[in-house]
């Protein structure tokens, strides 16, 4: 638990003015542990930049930006986010990517759950709770919800769903006892220290809507030429090969 905790790294939104050579971003939090790893090689390349990243809901840093919260970065689960921004002209235009294609997994740490049954393991009566990041405004857990509707199992089992803020908080859920499985990200069971905890049944892509995420520089990272370093960094081939060691399918930019 306290290893999920320490993922989560606040930001303090005050003051409207650039601290030099420092980066804030907002990402969605299924990019917790990817970030991690992304952020040390790009210290390692850029060692006078800091970056400070706050990991959440796609959906409420969404409503953050517009109401003009300080991130130079947003890293969106859910595609749609970032274009509203740029829509609403909170983010700009030209620096709108689509940085990679999310999945989504069963994860317990239970050893008599039989996850060889794929999502008919939801069924048993060995699961009291099944953990789901809130589809109202978290894009894994709309996929998750989808997923589970598309194999006619969410009716059955809505009664026994708790609900996260967030797909990390999700897998806390899970890690702590809370519930006994849940339906996450295929990037958090991914990372070492989860696999080392727990395992996992990938779910098809075909049984939800594609989780496309992008990121956009936002109006307030515009001036911030650190933030626009960052944004290149991550449209790299060594971010790539990050995304992709996280389950991430990247897509292939356009030259």
């Amino acid at each position: 638990m306290r290893a999920l905790v320490a993922l989560v790294l606040a930001v303090a939104l005050g003051g409207t003015v650039h601290a030099q050579q420092r980066v804030t971003v907002a990402a969605a939090s299924d990019l917790a542990y990817c970030l991690e790893e992304m952020n040390t090689e790009f210290r390692r390349q850029h060692p006078e930049i800091e970056v400070v990243v706050s990991a959440g809901s796609s959906g409420m840093f969404f409503n953050q930006i517009r109401q003009g919260a300080p991130f130079d970065l947003y890293l969106s689960a859910d595609i749609d986010f970032p274009r509203r921004l740029v829509a609403e002209g909170d983010a700009i235009d030209g620096s709108l990517t689509l940085y990679a294609l999310g999945r989504i997994v069963l994860w317990t740490n239970r050893a008599d759950l039989p996850l060889d049954a794929g999502i008919e393991v939801l069924r048993s009566p060995l699961i009291r709770y099944i953990a789901l990041a809130n589809p109202e405004h978290a894009p894994y857990g709309k996929a998750g919800k989808a997923a589970l509707e598309h194999k006619k199992v969410w009716d059955e089992v809505k009664a026994k769903v708790v609900f996260g803020q967030n797909i990390l908080q999700t897998m806390q859920f899970v890690d702590t006892g809370n519930a006994d499985i849940g339906v996450t990200a295929l990037s958090l069971a991914m990372a070492p220290a989860m696999q080392e905890r727990g395992r996992y049944v990938l779910l098809p892509d075909a049984w939800h809507p594609p989780l496309e995420q992008a990121l956009v520089l936002t109006r307030y990272g515009s001036t911030n030429p650190a933030a626009q370093t960052y944004l290149r960094f991550l449209q790299s081939v060594p971010a790539r090969k990050i995304f992709e060691k996280y389950g991430f399918v990247v897509p292939v930019r356009q030259q």
